[in-house]
This record gives structure tokens, sequence and C-alpha cells, in this order.
């Protein structure tokens, strides 16, 4: 119980910590929000938070683009994950998911930030198996998985991008669970302004509500997941997919390693 409620919900605000500082949002200088980001990973026991600004920084450039934006779920996921049963599966597995489905879709050579944020895992976690044993140490790794898969506040991962409303790819959250996510269900704005840190994104709705208050939005991502299971019409397929970068274009950018390294 513990394990899901506490550390699923304290290591999935981690995971936002780092989608946060992949922003460079937590601190003056590039370098420093690197470090802040690999801090912010060692709870969650395994190495994310490089990986995850290579491939984030790409999502927000290529939104919904073919190959480039590992967000959107591969032509097997749409196929199999149909059904409701097999929908409440691919929740379950959406960890396992969110983190191969880069390495199978658009795979990037490790940096040495990469390296870096692996060391900094494996000492960590070593330091807890041997201080307070394994137990401790699944508490952490468990609650990751935990966390990211059925779990109420990983409901943004749907409530994002998926296609509720013909014509609209991307919806905001307006709900309490803000307040665990460094307001990242203020997600509208967040692609409009994406330099604009969380805390400051409720200021950008206030600011402008006729751009954000008249568009279909959410006030619960429990809703949201129960409607994504539940609907036959919704599934895995329910993104926005393009294909408008040229090959050549898109083999120049894996050339070069992605726009961040």
């Amino acid at each position: 119980f513990c394990c899901y409620t506490l550390s699923g919900s304290i290591n999935h605000m981690m995971t936002l910590a780092m989608h946060e500082l992949s922003h460079n949002l937590g601190a003056k200088g590039v370098i420093c929000n690197r470090f802040l980001a690999i801090f912010a990973n060692l709870p969650m026991g395994v190495p994310a938070a490089s990986s995850f600004k290579r491939y984030h920084v790409e999502h927000h450039k290529f939104q919904g683009e073919d190959v480039l934006d590992v967000d959107i779920p591969t032509d097997f996921e749409g196929w199999f994950f149909h059904s409701t049963a097999r929908k409440v599966l691919w929740f379950l597995l959406q960890p396992l998911f969110y983190s191969l489905r880069p390495l199978a879709v658009n795979p990037k050579d490790p940096t040495k930030w990469e390296f870096v944020n692996i060391a900094c895992i494996v000492v960590f976690d070593a330091t807890i198996l041997y201080v307070w044993g394994i137990r401790e140490l699944l508490y952490l790794v468990v609650g990751t998985l935990f966390g990211m898969g059925l779990h109420p506040v990983a409901g943004h991962f749907i409530a994002e991008h998926y296609v509720m409303n013909e014509g609209q790819e991307t919806y905001s959250y307006y709900g309490p669970l803000n307040w665990l996510t460094f307001n990242v269900g203020y997600h509208n704005e967040h692609h409009d302004f994406a330099n604009v840190s969380g805390k400051n994104l409720p200021d950008v709705r206030r600011i402008a509500p006729e751009y954000y208050d008249d568009i279909p939005h959410y006030h619960s991502w429990v809703k949201v997941i129960w409607d994504y299971i539940m609907d036959d019409n919704i599934s895995p397929y329910s993104r926005v997919k393009r294909v408008t970068v040229e090959n050549g274009q898109i083999e120049d950018l894996k050339s070069r390693g992605g726009l961040v390294k």
C-alpha cells in the first residue's frame, strides 16, 4: 500500500521534476539543471533523466512527428492493446513502453551525461542496498513502476495528447493533482510557452483565459484513465501522427545525436 501510494506518487513527482529540469527551469545554467535532474532521478532507482531530456526536447520540436516523437505509441501497441482488458494491461506496462519505445523507434548513442546518470544511480542504489537492504531498494524501484502505471497521477500520460475531441491534439488539466506534478496539467500552456516554469503556468491561463478556458480540458485524471480504458473508440492509436520531416533531415538529425546530447 505504501509502495503504491507514497513511493508511487513521490517518484512520479520526481519524473515531473525531471521534466521541469529538462527545460532548464530549475536553476540558472544548463549544467546545474542536468545535475539537479540526476538528483531528482536518484529515488526512482533506474537511470532516466539524461535520456529523457534528449527525447523530450524533440517531442516539443516535432510533436506527433513519426520517428522523432517517441511519445507516439508504436503500431504494435495500437494493434494489440485495443480491448478494455488489454488497455488495462497496457497501462500496467506503461513504464516498460515509456522506457523501451525510444530504443526501438529512435535509438541514440549514449552520451557522457547518460554514463554520469547511470553511475550516480548505481552508486545510490548500492548505498541503499548496503545500508538498508533489498526491501528498501525495491520500495523505491517498484514504487516507480507503480507510479508510472495504473496510478491516478499517471493519467497525465493520456490526458496530454490523446485525442478525446476531434481536432484537438493537446489538453490541459485543472485539478488538485497539479500540486504534486509541478503543474504539468497546464499542458496547452506548457506547449505554448515551454520556457515558463510550472509554478507560473497558472498565470499564463489567468492572463490569457480566452485561449484556454473555452477549449476542452479536464478536471480529473482518474476519469481520463476510466474513459480511455472503457471507451472502445479510444486506443493507443488515438494520437495525431504526422509525416512532415523528410527522411534526409531525420537521418541528419540522428547523425548529430539529436537536438540535445
